[in-house]
């Protein structure tokens, strides 16, 4: 049986955060684990332009068609390979950083992600099978966070980007008013990580392995 893939996305565009952090003690464990890990950091890592054409938001039909940029194919294949997807990232003015946000509309494109059907209101959700974590740092409080933001960063990227293309997210973690922790808080939240990374191996291997035995 192949090793479980896991896909690390750091949507911060600033190097050496606590995010990196974060998301290093992840993919430890889940190496360790025996996991097969990829890590984009898109703090080191090319970040797609904004969109200015609308075939630049899903795949080429034809080769008359806007093509995909070579990065852009690179991250399509990356999301492509994974069984799991992590996403670390701060919150900003009360949702992603624009560097993960671009990241997630040139990549998660149609045709790739999802599908419009001919006729109706439906739509193919063309990432099923697929898990996510989602890991999110915030200097507000979790209280203030639900009240005044409604969680919109979460929401945005759980429902209605990850569920609305199938994929199924099994944990949502928010580190709150991170500017006013301790060094020993953020430590613990680093080695908290290493759990994370080594359960999500294994219950990756479980459901992958789960998913190979035929049906009676």
């Amino acid at each position: 049986m192949n090793a479980p893939r896991i896909l690390v996305i750091v949507g911060t565009p600033f190097a050496g955060s606590l995010n990196h952090a974060l998301a290093t003690s992840y993919a430890d464990a889940a190496r360790a684990g025996g996991a097969e890990v990829r890590v984009i950091d898109l703090a080191n890592d090319p970040v797609p332009g904004h969109p200015s054409l609308r075939n630049e938001v899903r795949l080429p039909r034809t080769d008359a068609d806007v093509q995909l940029t070579p990065d852009v194919a690179a991250y399509v294949a990356d999301v492509d390979w994974a069984d799991h997807l992590v996403f670390f990232f701060p919150q900003w003015w009360g949702s992603l950083p624009g560097a993960l946000k671009t990241w997630i509309d040139r990549v998660f494109v149609r045709g790739f992600a999802y599908r419009y059907r001919p006729t109706g209101r439906l739509w193919d959700k063309l990432l099923t099978g697929r898990t996510a974590r989602i890991v999110m740092t915030m200097d507000s409080p979790t209280f203030w966070n639900a009240w005044v933001y409604r969680n919109a960063p979460i929401r945005s990227l759980r429902n209605a980007t990850l569920e609305y293309c199938g994929v199924k997210v099994r944990g949502v973690t928010r580190l709150s008013e991170v500017r006013h922790r301790s060094e020993t808080d953020r430590e613990r939240w680093v080695g908290g990580m290493a759990s994370f990374g080594a359960t999500d191996a294994e219950s990756v291997v479980a459901r992958t392995r789960e998913e190979l035995v035929p049906a009676a």
